[in-house]
C-alpha cells in the first residue's frame, strides 16, 4: 500500500459516503451496486479499505450526517467488512458483510421500485463468495466450516423478499441460482426442491420474464438435479435448453453444460461428434463413444474404468 495521509483517508471515506447518498437520492443503480462489490477488488474499494484502516473514526462521519445516519446499519458493518477484507481477515469480513446484507434487505423491502436490484445482486453474489473464503479460513485453522450454510439462510430471506413483489420478483431467479451453487457446494441438493416449487408452480412467476443469463443457469442446475434423479428425458430438455441459450462466447460455461449433457445424450442413444469433444476438451468421452459406435463391450468397460473418477 502506498503512503496515505490522514487527510487523504478522510477524503476517500467522505467521497464514498457522498456517492452512497447521491446514488440513493438519484436512484442510480449502476453507481450503487459498485459500492458493495468487495470481491471485485476495484481500486476504489481497495483504497477505501486502506483509508478505513488508517482513519479509525469513520463511524462518526456516518452518524454525524443526516444523509448517512439513517443507513448506519448498512454502512458501519460494511466499513468493518472492507477493513477486514483488505487485511485478509476473511472470517471477520464475512461476519460483518452478513450484517450489511441483512440491513440492506430490510431497507430494500421499503423501496417501492426495483431500482437497487443490481446492488442486491452484488450483495447476494458477494455473500456467497465471502462465505466460501471464510470457510476456507476456518478449515485452515482446524475449525468446522459453517459460513456457507449461513449465507444460504440469508439468501432465503432475500428470496422471500422478492417472491411476488411486483417488479422485484424478476430477481428471484438470480437468487435461486446462487442458492443452487451453495446447495451443490454443501452437498445438500435436496434443499433445492422447495425453491424450485416456488419458481415452477407459483402463478406469480412467468419463467420467460426472467433474464436469459438466469434462465440458463437455472436450467443447468435443475438439469443436473434431473440427472441425480435419473430422469434423463427431463435432464435432456433442461440441459439442452441451457446449451442452446448459453452465450456462444462463454466456452467454459458451454463445457460445463456439455460435461453433463453428453452422458445424458449417450443414455438415450445420441452420440456426439469427435470434433465437439475435441473443441471443448471432453476427450474422456471419446473412447466411450467409439465403443458404442462399434458395439465393443470390452472397450466400453475399459473406457469407463479409465475415467471412472470423472
Amino acid at each position: 500500500m502506498a503512503y496515505m495521509s490522514m487527510g487523504e483517508a478522510h477524503r476517500r471515506i467522505t467521497e464514498y459516503l457522498n456517492r452512497f447518498s447521491d446514488a440513493i437520492s438519484c436512484q442510480d443503480g449502476a453507481t450503487f451496486k459498485s459500492l458493495f462489490a468487495l470481491s471485485s477488488n476495484s481500486p476504489f474499494l481497495l483504497s477505501l479499505g486502506d483509508a478505513l484502516n488508517l482513519f479509525q473514526d469513520a463511524n462518526r462521519l456516518i452518524k454525524q450526517s443526516d444523509n448517512h445516519s439513517q443507513f448506519t446499519d448498512i454502512l458501519v458493518p460494511l466499513f468493518r467488512s472492507l477493513q477486514n477484507y483488505r487485511q485478509n481477515n476473511l472470517l471477520e469480513a464475512y461476519n460483518a458483510f452478513e450484517k450489511t446484507a441483512n440491513a440492506f434487505i430490510q431497507e430494500f423491502r421499503n423501496w417501492e421500485s426495483a431500482w437497487a436490484m443490481e446492488a442486491l445482486y452484488v450483495i447476494v453474489y458477494d455473500i456467497r463468495v465471502l462465505a466460501e473464503k471464510a470457510d476456507k479460513e476456518l478449515v485452515s485453522n482446524g475449525k468446522s466450516p459453517e459460513k456457507l450454510k449461513g449465507a444460504g439462510s440469508v439468501l432465503m430471506k432475500v428470496f422471500g423478499t422478492l417472491a411476488g413483489k411486483g417488479s422485484k420478483r424478476v430477481g428471484a431467479l438470480y437468487v435461486t441460482c446462487q442458492l443452487f451453487k451453495i446447495y451443490f457446494k454443501l452437498g445438500t441438493v435436496h434443499l433445492c426442491r422447495s425453491v424450485i416449487r416456488s419458481i415452477e408452480t407459483a402463478r406469480i412467476f412467468d419463467f420467460e420474464e426472467f433474464p436469459k443469463r438466469d434462465k440458463v443457469t437455472y436450467m443447468y442446475y435443475t438439469g443436473r438435479l434431473e440427472v441425480f434423479n435419473e430422469n434423463f428425458p427431463a435432464a435432456d430438455y433442461k440441459l439442452s435448453y441451457a446449451l442452446k441459450h448459453c452465450n456462444p462466447q462463454s466456452e467454459a460455461n458451454i463445457r460445463m453444460i456439455l460435461k453433463h449433457l453428453i452422458p445424458v445424450k449417450l443414455s438415450i442413444g445420441i452420440l456426439p461428434k469427435n470434433s465437439l469433444l475435441e473443441k471443448y476438451n471432453l476427450l474422456e468421452y471419446s473412447k466411450i463413444v467409439q465403443a458404442l459406435r462399434r458395439g465393443d463391450l470390452r472397450l466400453l468397460r475399459c473406457a469407463l474404468q479409465d475415467h471412472e473418477d470423472r
